[in-house]
Parts: C-alpha cells; sequence; structure tokens
C-alpha cells in the first residue's frame, strides 16, 4: 500500500480529505496523512524542523489527530511519498521559498530517504476573495494564477521536483460556467480561499490521486451527499486533461 505524506497546512488538509476514499473507490487503496498547522508557511516548516517543536496535528481525512512534530510525523511510517507546499498567500512570491524549502527537504531526505517527493501547487483564490494575502496578486485571480504556475516551474526546477498541480486543475475547472462564479456557476472555495468542501475538496483528492498513483478512475465515485454525477464527471475529465 501506497503510503503519502504531506507537510503542510489546511491547504494541503482540503487536497487529501478525499483522497482514501477516492483510492478505495478505485480499488487500490492508499495511506495517506497531513502534518497540519493552518496558515504554515515554509518558513515555519523550516523553524520547526531546526526546534523539533511538536506544533503540528498528525491528520487524517481533514480529521483532528494528536499533536507531533514534523519529525515524528516523518518517521511514524516508512514514506513513499511526502509532499511540500508553500503557504497560499506566497505561492505565487518565488523570493519567499529560499532557503527554507531546501531546509525542510534536507529533513525529508535525511529522515526518508526511499521517499519521493512532491511540491503541491495551489489554487489562486476566489475572486470576491477578502483574504488579506490577496493584495500581494493587486486581488486579481489571474494574476494570483499566473504568479503561482511561474513560481512553480521555478521551484520544480531549481529543487528538481514534480509537482501536484492543483492550482491548473482549479484554473481549468473554473473556466468551465459550472465553477464560474462570474457566470452563475458554483465556487470551488468555500469562504473564498479553502476549497469547497463537496467539488473543490473531491477535485483536488481525484488529482493526487491520479498524478501519485499514475491511475485515472475509471468513473467518478459518488463520496458526498448532493454530488452531480455530471459535475463529477466534468471533474474527472479536466483532471485527465491536466494529466496527459
Amino acid at each position: 500500500m501506497t503510503k503519502i505524506l504531506s507537510i503542510g497546512n489546511s491547504f494541503s488538509q482540503d487536497a487529501t480529505r478525499y483522497l482514501q476514499q477516492i483510492a478505495a473507490a478505485d480499488g487500490h487503496p492508499l495511506f495517506a496523512r497531513n502534518l497540519m498547522i493552518g496558515g504554515c508557511s515554509l518558513e515555519r516548516h523550516a523553524g520547526n524542523v531546526r526546534s523539533g517543536s511538536a506544533d503540528y496535528e498528525y491528520q487524517e481525512d481533514a480529521s483532528s489527530g494528536p499533536a507531533c512534530s514534523i519529525q515524528d510525523g516523518l518517521r511514524a511510517e516508512d514514506w513513499d511519498i511526502v509532499t511540500v507546499q508553500q503557504v497560499s498567500h506566497l505561492a505565487g512570491l518565488y523570493e519567499t521559498y529560499a532557503p527554507f524549502l531546501g531546509e525542510v527537504l534536507a529533513e525529508v531526505r535525511r529522515l526518508c530517504p526511499r521517499a519521493k517527493i512532491f511540491f503541491h501547487s495551489t489554487w489562486a483564490y476566489e475572486w470576491t476573495s477578502d483574504h488579506p494575502g490577496f493584495a500581494n496578486y493587486g486581488c486579481d485571480q489571474e494574476k494570483m494564477a499566473d504568479a503561482i504556475a511561474e513560481t512553480t516551474a521555478r521551484i520544480s526546477a531549481e529543487y528538481d521536483l514534480p509537482v501536484i498541480p492543483t492550482g491548473l486543475l482549479i484554473r481549468r475547472l473554473r473556466e468551465n460556467a459550472a465553477f464560474d462564479i462570474r457566470k452563475g456557476g458554483r465556487s470551488l472555495c468555500r469562504d473564498g480561499f479553502h476549497l469547497s468542501e463537496d467539488y473543490g475538496r473531491y477535485a483536488a483528492g481525484m488529482l493526487w490521486y491520479t498524478v501519485l498513483t499514475g491511475r485515472l478512475p475509471e468513473t467518478a465515485p459518488v463520496l458526498f451527499d448532493g454530488a452531480d454525477p455530471a459535475l463529477l464527471s466534468l471533474i474527472r475529465e479536466t483532471v485527465a486533461g491536466v494529466c496527459e
């Protein structure tokens, strides 16, 4: 069974909410856990590498878990995959990554030498977001998406990291009227920046499963009440396009 650990924050919490359920529905169960501190930046992760502070929740399926340090989490299992990411409002600002990302990667490689490390590229905020960090991008969704994409490309090349392109997926879905709030569609965010608890989290989980296992589910499983099968199929098709 593939074992996946995310060193992240609430955005990796969103992305992994449905990951295990999607895998189980496709007949290929996996084990996924999230080291979560809300709003945690790479700078803070690097500080926790140095201090060993037990500031994280060790979460499964976005549920609260026991407190632990980053070292505790890395030693908890023989991880196959470890993911890293920047906090959302800094994700498109290249200058916020060094030296912190390098410090985190060094600790992952020290404690999990056989794990494959992925960079999780996060999404732009909703047009209506009132998150103060949206000002870093002129409160413009397209500018934020562009900045994240450009920074992701640089970081991926510089640190030789494969990417989980959740931000690209959310951008592609928003190109469809069903998920474009400016055309009367539903938002993929529940508060302007976190993913919605239904289709947003589902889309991220479908992408993570496909990228990390190389498998696209044959069907889009129904995992939450009130799900529209047509929208689930749209998400699956968009994931397939992103992963081509």
